[in-house]
């Protein structure tokens, strides 16, 4: 008698080998209840109201250190000369990185037909805007006088008072305003056929009211499709650009500055590199929570954080080859101030810093990522992202802090020390991005419904397979 074969893990596509992007045994009906129940739901969890409180406590932080910044002026941080650069650039390169992960799950994914993208891709785009919303935070803060900050817009005038626009911090606003706005509208298109969903569903008058308004007319008719999806193709075309070029511009800000450490032609990739880097990582920190409080790891699968440990793994060695450039140039340009810059990043007062972002973002990651097993460990994982994030502050840190603070002059020399309210600032960002994130994953359908059906028809044709495949094997 034939001993019988092991039963096939349902959760795996024989085909690939890979874990499958949607657990099996779901149909329209289904996802659309498990989706929809959530925003819909009367009873929402006390675990939400008790993110949505910590949240909003934390964000009262940046009221009050903006409101005391009018106050009093810049003086209330530790910015001083030769650093004359301090938490505000740091956060606001920080915080754009982020939010490079959403677009390019939302567009380049979408253009290169990547199905696995369409359970993340919601609330990856939510989080590319908020964090967008914090960084633009500080720009409009740092400026001196944020009441003339609209100076940096071409408007018209008949004073022709106009931004030097061969300066990048002028280019950061039309790259950052540009990136936010297409991911905004990217993001709401995406939501449409979502919303005539939940009017349908809807059973208090304000409810159907509201998602009703939001769906503009929606109606799932063969014209409504095309044009959603010709739209959506669109703004992917739009959006695929932006994620290059956005952070490529931010790079500029140091990269154009003839001073030791930011005078380098490396910056471009190295800076689009480490946004998706962080970006990535965020996702995985705000995934691996909502789909254990939420119970989907039906449509967020091993599969997808595994996909997504892998870009990381990419990026991440990226970013590592950068480090490695940084410190070969010193050298073999045989210039006294890079290789003065160097040194003092690894062994001067601040080499600590260095050793973080080395350890965070290269050793860390870098050595666990390469094993499956790790990759799909849901703990590790939300570890290693926060491990990430940690080190992406650190090397925006050490980037412009270890960069000023002992320039081409001796006697110019001074030293950074952030003060209580620029970690009031920074970690009211924060509280900000959660209480946005909160009231996102309440209101909205943080996971797309029509992309999930549609992937549907694909699922059971693998489930036929394995039920196929079990059968002769229990037939030998």
């Amino acid at each position: 008698m034939a001993t019988k074969e092991p039963i096939i893990d349902p959760n795996i596509d024989p085909a690939t080998g890979e874990y499958s992007v949607i657990a099996p045994g779901h149909n329209f009906k289904s996802v659309t209840q498990k989706i929809a129940g959530i925003v819909l739901s009367s009873n929402t969890p006390l675990g939400w109201f008790f993110g949505l409180i910590v949240g909003g406590g934390v964000a009262m932080g940046v009221v009050v250190g903006i409101t005391w910044l009018f106050l009093k002026g810049v003086g209330i941080w530790g910015v001083t000369i030769p650093g004359a650069w301090g938490f505000a650039i740091i956060n606001f390169v920080w915080w754009i990185g982020i939010g490079h992960a959403g677009t390019l799950i939302s567009a380049i994914l979408l253009l290169f037909k990547q199905t696995w993208r369409n359970s993340i891709n919601r609330f990856a785009e939510a989080m590319t805007i908020f964090a967008v919303v914090c960084a633009g935070t500080f720009p409009l803060i740092h400026v001196g006088r944020p009441w003339l900050a609209y100076w940096l817009f071409p408007y018209p005038n008949t004073m022709n008072v106009w931004p030097q626009f061969r300066s990048p911090l002028a280019w950061d606003v039309f790259a950052v305003s540009t990136y936010a706005t297409i991911s905004i509208v990217f993001w709401y298109i995406g939501m449409i056929p979502d919303f005539g969903t939940l009017r349908d569903r809807a059973v208090t008058p304000l409810a159907r009211y509201g998602y009703g308004l939001l769906s503009l007319g929606w109606r799932g008719s063969t014209r409504h499709w095309i044009r959603y999806e010709s739209a959506s193709l669109l703004l992917a075309g739009l959006s695929t650009p932006l994620v290059l070029s956005v952070h490529t511009v931010i790079s500029f800000d140091f990269a154009v500055a003839s001073l030791a450490g930011w005078h380098t032609t490396i910056f471009p990739p190295y800076f689009v590199a480490g946004a998706v880097y962080s970006g990535f990582a965020m996702v995985l920190t705000l995934a691996i929570p909502i789909r254990k409080f939420y119970h989907m790891e039906d449509f967020v699968t091993l599969r997808h954080l595994d996909n997504m440990a892998k870009v990381m793994l990419a990026t991440g060695g990226i970013v590592a080859y950068g480090y490695g450039m940084e410190v070969f140039m010193s050298w073999f340009s045989a210039s006294h101030w890079e290789f003065f810059m160097m040194w003092n990043r690894m062994f001067g007062p601040m080499g600590w810093a260095y050793w973080i972002l080395i350890a965070t973002n290269i050793v860390i990651p870098l050595t666990s990522l390469w094993l499956r097993k790790l990759r799909v460990n849901v703990a590790w994982l939300f570890f290693i992202s926060i491990v990430v994030n940690t080190g992406m502050w650190f090397e925006r840190f050490v980037i412009v802090v270890t960069s000023l603070y002992r320039d081409y002059l001796p006697s110019s020399w001074g030293t950074y020390r952030a003060t209580k309210w620029d970690y009031m600032i920074y970690v009211g960002t924060m509280g900000l991005f959660t209480l946005l994130f909160f009231l996102f994953i309440r209101l909205l359908p943080m996971i797309p419904m029509s992309e999930i059906k549609m992937m549907l028809p694909q699922t059971k044709v693998r489930k036929g397979h394995q039920n196929a495949e079990v059968v002769s094997q229990e037939a030998s």
